[in-house]
């Protein structure tokens, strides 16, 4: 495994989210000097928090930003124990149940559950024994792609294709993990509404389901096997919980502080400089920023691999925060809304790069599980359409207002009766938003994880041209989601601490 050369004992992480936060902990417990440049004045970067005051001054609505999907939190525990912390000391979290509710344009419900037995019944509630038994299968299926993928293909630097060649690639491939999702997921379940509820998470990797690898399941495993949870004070205490162990062990956070340019010595990165002019001298730069944005912005022109510069990018998302008076009787935390169509919202989004004709919806109430996230008695909704990035040439400026009232239309034709009246507070980000915040094409999701923009074709987290940077977060292996971009940390870590010094996490070693 390639690791930075030289002296590493002075590290600058620019940007203070899941990854970089995961990254400063496992430095500074192995004794290095760790400072964190962030340009906001909280920690989390797109596990972000928006506070809003309710009218009439009787309390305030604190929305989550970024992610609402919490799993593996022993990714959590892992980073917190690189400085002898636990997780029960920095954060309460409360398993989701159930971890999503399904619903179906046939007016059919199905709540999707973590324990296996459960979610075996409630899918021969649904759609009968035969179904039920095909999903026990296909348990067995994506737990079998978990053990195959996560220490030899996800938990680990990847420096060359030559690097898979494990035994448990020929187990991966022998299982159908090389196989389209699609028709992977259509041998174990027959029923359409199983076979989306079991598919959809191949949109984290920005693909659809008849593109994207079978090995993509494993996803699934994360979402609806390993189980979901809820930090109490919203997703956001996650990385209040990783900053503040950080600092607590001596890393240096600084907010409000935004990076101009990494400097640059004989090809050797020696620190940063800020835009008030200010330097920080380091031995090695990790770099947390979108990673195409963070070479174009912060690195000399020449340091960009071409790689980079032809990446394909995930759909983006249409993002409604809204703080209500108004609470649904039907809802579950996480709720998915299904149109009639399913192949269909992929090509228009991936191959047409348009709306979706026959839209599917995420609508969380993150107020269903903590309810002090909002003033008494009132609600959070965040509801998330999937939309275009913005190389589809869509002017945000002109179709936000438009596409916002026809959410809200969609959502109250769906039985979210009066949702446009109840919002007594609300904020939109569109495409041209998170293009804005420093995501490139307007993509949350990165850069899409087709085959040669996974594992050993992913940017690599160690610059080539450079010395001395290091990137994290879900533009480099492994990817995206909260879970990956944990792990993005530790693999960071590990480039500049040497191999395992990173500390592998306890969920991984039990894979």
């Amino acid at each position: 495994m390639k690791t930075v050369p030289g002296k590493t004992d002075r590290i600058v992480i620019v940007g203070a989210g899941l990854a970089g936060l995961s990254c400063a902990l496992r430095l500074v417990g192995a004794g290095r000097e760790v400072t964190v440049l962030e340009r906001e004045t909280v920690p989390g970067g797109r596990n972000g928090l928006l506070e809003v005051a309710a009218p009439g001054g009787d309390g305030t609505y604190r929305f989550d930003t970024g992610p609402t999907v919490l799993t593996m939190p022993d990714l959590i525990a892992d980073a917190l124990d690189c400085v002898g912390e636990r997780l029960e000391d920095w954060l309460d979290l409360v398993p989701v149940d159930p971890l999503y509710r399904a619903y179906y344009p046939d007016g059919s419900r199905l709540d999707v559950k973590a324990d296996v037995g459960e979610m075996a019944a409630e899918v021969e509630r649904v759609c009968g024994p035969a179904e039920a038994q095909g999903y026990l299968r296909y348990v067995d299926f994506v737990s079998a792609l978990y053990r195959y993928e996560m220490n030899d293909f996800i938990d680990r630097n990847i420096d060359s294709p030559f690097d898979l060649v494990t035994p448990n690639l020929a187990r991966l491939v022998a299982a159908g993990g090389m196989r389209r999702l699609a028709p992977k997921v259509h041998q174990y379940l027959k029923d359409p509404r199983t076979q989306r509820v079991m598919s959809f998470q191949s949109m984290y990797a920005g693909l659809s389901p008849y593109d994207a690898l079978a090995l993509y399941a494993v996803i699934a495993y994360m979402d609806s096997v390993a189980g979901v949870f809820f930090p109490r004070g919203g997703m956001h205490a996650v990385p209040r919980a990783l900053a503040g162990a950080a600092a607590k062990h001596g890393v240096r956070l600084e907010y409000g502080r935004t990076v101009r340019r990494v400097l640059v010595q004989h090809g050797r990165a020696v620190g940063v400089e800020t835009t008030d002019g200010e330097r920080f001298d380091a031995d090695v730069v990790v770099l947390n920023p979108d990673l195409p944005v963070a070479y174009r912005e912060l690195l000399p022109p020449e340091a960009t691999p071409r790689r980079v510069k032809t990446l394909a990018y995930s759909p983006s998302c249409f993002l409604l925060l809204a703080g209500s008076t108004q609470g649904y009787a039907q809802t579950a935390h996480h709720n998915i809304h299904f149109g009639r169509a399913w192949k269909e919202v992929f090509t228009d989004l991936i191959d047409r790069k348009q709306l979706m004709a026959d839209p599917s919806v995420l609508v969380t109430e993150p107020t269903h599980s903590d309810p002090s996230l909002a003033p008494d008695g009132k609600h959070l909704y965040y509801v998330l359409f999937p939309t275009p990035n913005m190389t589809s040439g869509i002017d945000w400026d002109v179709v936000g207002p438009r596409y916002r009232d026809e959410c809200v239309a969609r959502l109250e034709a769906l039985g979210y009766v009066g949702f446009g009246d109840a919002i007594e507070v609300e904020d939109v980000t569109t495409p041209a938003d998170w293009q804005r915040r420093g995501m490139e094409a307007g993509a949350p999701f990165a850069s899409a994880h087709s085959f040669f923009q996974t594992g050993p074709f992913r940017p690599t987290n160690l610059a080539p041209r450079v010395e001395g940077v290091v990137f994290a977060g879900s533009g480099t292996q492994p990817g995206v989601g909260v879970p990956m971009v944990l792990v993005s940390g530790r693999l960071a870590a590990e480039r500049i601490l040497g191999k395992d010094r990173g500390y592998r996490s306890r969920a991984m070693r039990l894979a």
